[in-house]
């Protein structure tokens, strides 16, 4: 289902776009067969085998909302002891927050488990298999890792890549894991049945980010302490100036100097406004944005476009050097990303 398309005349600019571009989309499922919960917790790209522990009776109530393309909301009941079974990686990260029954789920080094009060934090590609001990009942919160990186990078305005390593467990008694079920919560009974949130996407947008924002901000992760610092006083315009440049022109074969006149500076006072208020030169600016657009490449390549084509659109002439810079910056090899 979407969204009313039906626009008031006096509505900003901001409000009609996104009411034109965001979709909401509500699934809602009831039964017993395990098959049929594969196939309803399955994506396209990660599927799910569903068995009931010694052929004994199961039953499952899941309901979906999805807010664009990025973010699920979930409210799923269920009955007996279900075993889930992750055939592939999944993309998304996913926060379980339990109010009744537990579960366990196969971490990368140990079994984590899911009981009220406490949620879930599980990041992509993280968990195999789950059990469900019914009568179990969570709302679950699913979220692309890729719009998680995009809202660390606009925190840090730099380029972020990798796993933000979250820990697994919230409180959800207190504090941020009370506000961030309250949240949820709210997200789903306000989007589900056509309800009004559905007539305001801009609202839905927000709460998605808060959402987001809660968790990286609150729960541990690789970036928390980097998150609790001050953040850094404001770039002066010509450094702003610089980017605004070299992103225009990143596949073209731009100098220092082009840089700093387009940012209608000298060379040197360019440089001490990369050192002081991005921690970097100019230059090395330029090639993290090149080397993010290769990244970008390779993840949306199909097999027709190689590596070789990739690295020398973004000026990187050396394939071994750029081989071994990409895999220290993004953990793995650009064959690697291709093969995804």
């Amino acid at each position: 289902m979407s969204v009313n398309s039906h626009i008031h005349n006096d509505g900003s600019l901001a409000q009609q776009l996104a009411v034109q571009s965001m979709l909401f989309r509500e699934t809602a499922h009831s039964g017993t067969d395990p098959d049929e919960l594969s196939e309803i917790l399955s994506t396209p790209t990660s599927p799910i085998k569903v068995a009931a522990e010694g052929n004994m009776p199961i039953a499952y109530h899941c309901n979906f909302v999805s807010v664009g393309e990025e973010v699920t909301v979930a409210d799923c009941t269920y009955e007996g002891t279900i075993l889930i079974r992750r055939e592939a990686p999944s993309d998304r990260m996913i926060v379980f927050l339990p109010m009744a029954g537990n579960a366990s789920f196969e971490g990368m080094r140990e079994q984590i488990y899911s009981v009220p009060a406490r949620g879930t934090i599980l990041e992509a590609g993280r968990a195999a298999g789950a059990r469900l001990f019914g009568p179990r009942r969570h709302f679950g919160l699913f979220v692309d890792q890729a719009k998680i990186i995009s809202h660390l990078t606009h925190m840090f305005e730099r380029t972020i890549s990798g796993d933000v390593d979250f820990h697994p467990h919230i409180d959800l008694t207190t504090g941020p894991g009370l506000v961030l079920q309250q949240l949820v919560s709210s997200l789903h009974r306000g989007l589900s049945g056509n309800g009004p949130l559905q007539r305001s996407p801009l609202a839905a947008g927000s709460l998605c980010d808060a959402a987001i924002y809660l968790l990286l901000e609150t729960c541990p992760n690789r970036y928390s302490n980097e998150l609790a610092l001050p953040a850094p006083a404001p770039a002066p315009r010509h450094v702003k100036w610089a980017i605004d440049f070299m992103q225009e022109h990143i596949a073209e074969p731009i100098s220092l100097n082009d840089i700093a006149m387009a940012a209608k500076v000298s060379v040197r006072t360019l440089q001490q406004g990369f050192r002081q208020f991005r921690d970097t030169t100019p230059m090395a600016h330029l090639h993290e944005l090149r080397m993010a657009a290769a990244h970008r490449d390779l993840l949306e390549s199909d097999a027709k476009q190689g590596i070789a084509d990739v690295a020398l659109r973004w000026g990187f002439t050396h394939l071994g050097r750029f081989a071994a810079e990409y895999r220290k910056r993004f953990g793995e090899l650009p064959s690697q990303t291709l093969k995804r």
